[in-house]
């Protein structure tokens, strides 16, 4: 066993957990040096870190990952994030053709596409059937229960699916392959009115995932439809939205008001410059559920009675603050911070910090906080680099 210290096992530099002051001391044992790398605030936490936060950080990264022929997935679920009660997420990835099967879901799903694009189709209880392609920065949204699928065009596709029950897991799909394979041939020769041979060869198990040719273009694939098409789009081009410019970066805001289908899940797309922060606020209807796309940053959450948390994030890990816990996000790197927020809830809803303040009597929060008018005064011009939404 090399006994040497650390930085003479080719690491440049080691972080101890030590503050500024003095507090705390060297680790000389065993370590995850590069886990502590990325995770300064909590190797050495601030000051203002006391009691007992659960866990708010997993990382994709630490996931099993299922791989088929046809692409992979992979899921952060309260299996994984035991805090994360009201949203489960999974990563998918589908290859050039390949499909992720005709199926459906007791929750609702929402999805973010990250790279490339993919073909989608559903039908509605009524009959209406719906197909679409969807690309970089595209949204879907399925409710419950709607039977759907999903097709890697040239390119290939990932996103991001998300589901409103922490609970949720890929594993528990409904699919067509596995009711098929587990209902009787002759109740499915009466169901369909065809002859049992003509169901001698379908598959015997789940396919979930499996590569197929990369389809047609879309017009060749359409299905006449004698009920029409759906009265409500399950797709939404998030990219296209004009953003909610601000000093600090940008943001994007989707939930019923503007993606009418999407009732069960709502959503913030936000850029955060270098040197940026999402300001202080809480959300007072829903937990809030997180997933870094680029960048690196951190977030303190507090959860008040003294107790206040500060984790580091990078590009995929899964963030989750419970409702009304004040927090922020300040990016930590030099490279842009892109991040989704979203919500088990039909509209976006938050509390700025800075807000709240304007808008209370000078007074009383001089009498309260004992602060000046240098602050009074930032507050009343509302010039900060932060990323704020507006007020709905």
């Amino acid at each position: 066993m090399d006994r040497r210290p650390l930085e003479h096992r080719g690491f440049v530099h080691v972080p101890q957990p030590i503050r500024e002051d003095g507090a705390g001391a060297d680790d000389p044992g065993p370590r995850d040096v590069l886990r502590d790398l990325e995770n300064p605030n909590m190797l050495v936490p601030p000051v203002t870190d006391a009691g007992t936060v659960p866990n708010l950080k997993f990382s994709f990264s630490d996931t099993h990952m299922r791989l088929e022929h046809g692409g992979w997935s992979r899921e952060v679920t309260v299996r994984e994030l035991p805090i994360s009660t009201t949203i489960a997420g999974v990563n998918m990835r589908l290859t050039p053709g390949g499909v992720r099967e005709l199926h459906w879901h007791k929750e609702a799903e929402w999805a973010f596409v990250m790279i490339g694009r993919a073909r989608i189709t559903a039908v509605d209880p009524n009959g209406r059937n719906f197909i679409a392609d969807v690309g970089v920065g595209d949204l879907w949204y399925f409710p419950p229960g709607i039977p759907h699928s999903i097709q890697g065009l040239e390119e290939g596709c990932e996103f991001l699916l998300v589901f409103d029950n922490g609970s949720f897991s890929e594993n528990d799909t409904f699919t067509i392959s596995d009711w098929l394979a587990h209902t009787p041939k002759d109740v499915l020769a009466a169901n369909f009115g065809v002859p049992e041979s003509a169901f001698a060869h379908i598959p015997m198990h789940q396919r979930y995932m499996f590569q197929a040719p990369v389809p047609g273009p879309i017009q060749a694939q359409q299905v006449p439809d004698p009920y029409g098409t759906v009265p409500q789009s399950f797709t939404y081009r998030l990219l296209a939205q004009e953003p909610i410019r601000t000093p600090g970066g940008t943001a994007r805001i989707v939930d019923s008001r503007n993606f009418p289908v999407s009732v069960a899940i709502a959503a913030a797309l936000v850029e955060i410059e270098p040197g940026g922060m999402r300001e202080l606020h809480w959300h007072p209807n829903s937990d809030e559920w997180q997933y870094y796309l680029t960048g690196q940053g951190r977030m303190t959450a507090f959860a008040a009675n003294g107790t206040a948390r500060t984790f580091d994030y990078r590009a995929g890990d899964v963030g989750y603050v419970p409702a009304a816990f004040g927090h922020y996000i300040q990016n930590t790197g030099s490279d842009t911070l892109w991040f989704l927020e979203m919500f088990k809830s039909s509209h976006f809803a938050d509390v700025s910090l800075n807000q709240w303040m304007a808008l209370t009597p000078s007074e009383l929060i001089q009498e309260t906080l004992y602060v000046g008018s240098e602050l009074l005064g930032a507050l009343r011009k509302e010039k900060w680099p932060v990323v704020k939404y507006p007020r709905s």
